[in-house]
């Protein structure tokens, strides 16, 4: 994808973003026959709906931005296609789905007697160990399949169905369909990826009133936050501040659990850096890019201040630090502030804290302080 991407200076307006319809026809691929109830969502969003009898659909209320539009019912293999709004509405030309072979193959299946251990394990990554995380339950967990490698120290993980989460203290109920899970135990490197859809939880006006501002601190100094305000250029006003850190190997680190010195050796330079020396646009609408040498050091003032006097050691400021995969030239993120290729950076810090508990839909809006 890169090489067809010409990157652009950065005209940063500030705009409000419009309410977008996205609209299609659903068929059987094999007979053109249109197939009802089938279920049509935007991946990780809070967006979706049903099929009519005739197999058309409708989602309302989408915000502009880069989605994984997925369709699923039974019977049928699962359906994904990226589609992109940016001003208009979007009508999908006809999306035929195609019918599941039925293999009646005899399954053995080899039961895992460390599944209960591994499945802690799972828990304590993907969910993580927040206080949001001790209100989240996976109400389904028997869908999930482990393997682990004593050699390599690695557990990974998957799902063959959607499991069903409940998240108590956002709010959300979700059904989310993981993909892949790996976790190193001796490197601590996580990545997870997977297939979900949002749908608030039901509850009196005080609960509902609670999910709503602990969202919005889930959502204050996080990742999303953070490209969100690059791409209306508010970084100072939204309480964020990027530095450059340099980091050179350190000669005399050996690695292993008792070594004490430290992996690189590091200069911060306290001159703030420009926006436009890290992120720019993209020849593709709705669609930017973070570039640079070295790491970013990304301080979020928790009180929003904009004292310039602040430190990265103040009481006040998260501090997170993100590099590009040595692989990757760019980072790049949409409108909804959401990487596009997750594998291409590499998060520390503050932000490593950020797991499922945490997760919002990627169509999220924050509540906005009225003067």
């Amino acid at each position: 994808m890169q090489k067809f991407l010409l990157l652009l200076i950065l005209l940063f307006p500030s705009f409000c973003f419009a309410q977008l319809k996205i609209s299609g026809k659903v068929i059987n691929l094999n007979d053109k026959k249109p197939i009802p109830d089938a279920s049509v969502f935007l991946n990780n969003a809070s967006v979706g709906n049903k099929t009519a009898a005739d197999g058309s659909f409708t989602l309302t209320n989408v915000r502009p931005g880069q989605y994984d539009l997925i369709i699923s019912v039974v019977g049928y293999e699962t359906y994904s296609k990226a589609v992109s709004l940016v001003n208009n509405n979007l009508v999908l030309p006809e999306i035929g789905l195609i019918p599941k072979t039925i293999e009646l193959n005899e399954v053995k299946i080899k039961p895992n007697l460390d599944w209960g251990k591994y499945y802690d394990l799972f828990k304590r990554q993907f969910l993580g160990t927040s206080a949001n995380a001790a209100q989240c339950k996976i109400l389904n967990p028997d869908l999930l399949s482990f393997d682990y490698d004593a050699k390599t120290h690695t557990l990974e993980a998957s799902s063959y169905d959607f499991l069903e989460i409940e998240n108590k203290a956002l709010g959300y109920k979700i059904k989310y369909k993981l993909n892949q899970f790996t976790y190193n135990t001796n490197r601590g490197f996580l990545y997870y990826d997977g297939i979900s859809v949002f749908e608030d939880m039901g509850g009196s006006n005080s609960k509902i009133r609670r999910w709503k501002k602990k969202r919005q601190t889930a959502y204050l100094g996080s990742p999303m936050h953070f490209l969100r305000s690059i791409i209306t250029n508010q970084l100072l006003q939204e309480g964020f501040e990027v530095l450059k850190l340099i980091r050179k190997p350190n000669p005399e680190y050996k690695g292993g659990p008792f070594d004490s010195k430290n992996k690189y050796l590091q200069t911060l330079i306290r001159q703030p850096l420009d926006v436009n020396t890290f992120a720019k646009r993209t020849d593709q609408p709705g669609l930017f890019a973070l570039s640079f040498n070295d790491c970013l050091y990304v301080m979020y003032n928790k009180k929003a201040s904009s004292n310039p006097q602040r430190t990265p050691d103040a009481a006040d400021v998260a501090t997170s630090i993100a590099t590009l995969d040595e692989h990757e030239a760019y980072a790049f993120f949409d409108n909804n502030g959401i990487i596009r290729n997750p594998r291409s950076i590499i998060f520390e810090g503050d932000w490593t804290s950020y797991r499922f508990a945490e997760m919002l839909p990627v169509d999220y809006e924050p509540i906005v302080a009225t003067k």
